[in-house]
């Protein structure tokens, strides 16, 4: 039986995501029992535009990207987006909220001119995705699972309840009750709220709900004396293209 082909393609990110693929260990010389890797620039140097399955890392951040990325799907029988900044922009949509010549100066100074960047958008803004792999970085587990998906025909869908969920059924005390803010009533789950457990709080590298109970997180901020605008850094941070700030 042949295997599938798979092949990882990066654009705009820091490739933290295909990291978590490579640390895998033994669990990906599994994996490669049941796939053939054609393209993975992190952990091999040959190439090859022959793949049935693309997984893709990173946010489109120039329109010259555009091109590739319409070859990749041309030539992917199903196409992943994997990772924050692929499926919902990620933190590079942060400069979305400022006129992009003012971000290209700054970043550039006087060479600005010489480098192209437009707003920085996830993959399914510019080609058709199939399946999206959330978090920043992904969960090595959640990998697993979607390749199983895969290889055995059956559909892969993830959570779509809020972090506050596995937030309770790990047992961790509100981050609003110690005085912290936190945008995890409206952020898809599947992290095992690890932030919160360790301390932290949901800054929702996940994206949004696909229907977030908007009435509920501000329920929750009245509640705690607080208002949309007193914690809109906290929605910017991962939600700029979503656009739940504005």
């Amino acid at each position: 039986m042949t295997k599938p082909k798979i092949a990882f393609f990066d654009f705009a990110s820091c490739e933290g995501d295909q990291l978590q693929i490579a640390n895998l260990e033994e669990k990906l010389i599994e994996l490669l029992d049941h796939v053939e890797v054609v393209s993975f620039r992190e952990v091999m140097k040959e190439h090859s535009n022959n793949y049935d399955i693309a997984f893709i890392e990173g946010s489109c951040t120039r329109a010259s990207d555009e091109e590739r990325l319409k070859k990749i799907r041309s030539n992917a029988k199903i196409v992943v987006a994997l990772g924050a900044c692929a499926t919902i922009g990620g933190i590079n949509s942060l400069k979305n909220s400022r006129p992009i010549d003012e971000i290209r100066k700054e970043v550039y100074g006087e060479r600005a001119e010489w480098y192209e960047t437009y707003e920085a958008r996830p993959i399914d803004a510019v080609i058709p995705v199939d399946y999206k792999l959330h978090g920043c970085p992904i969960r090595k587990e959640e990998f697993l699972d979607l390749c199983k998906a895969l290889l055995t025909g059956q559909k892969y869908n993830p959570p779509n309840y809020p972090v506050c969920v596995e937030c309770k059924l790990a047992e961790n005390v509100c981050v609003f009750e110690k005085q912290m803010t936190c945008v995890g009533p409206i952020t898809r789950a599947g992290c095992g709220a690890c932030c919160i457990t360790q301390g932290a709080v949901c800054w929702g590298c996940r994206g949004i709900l696909d229907k977030p109970n908007i009435t509920a997180h501000k329920e929750v901020l009245d509640k705690y004396g607080l208002t949309v605008d007193e914690i809109k850094n906290k929605f910017n941070l991962y939600f700029t293209w979503q656009g739940v700030a504005k």
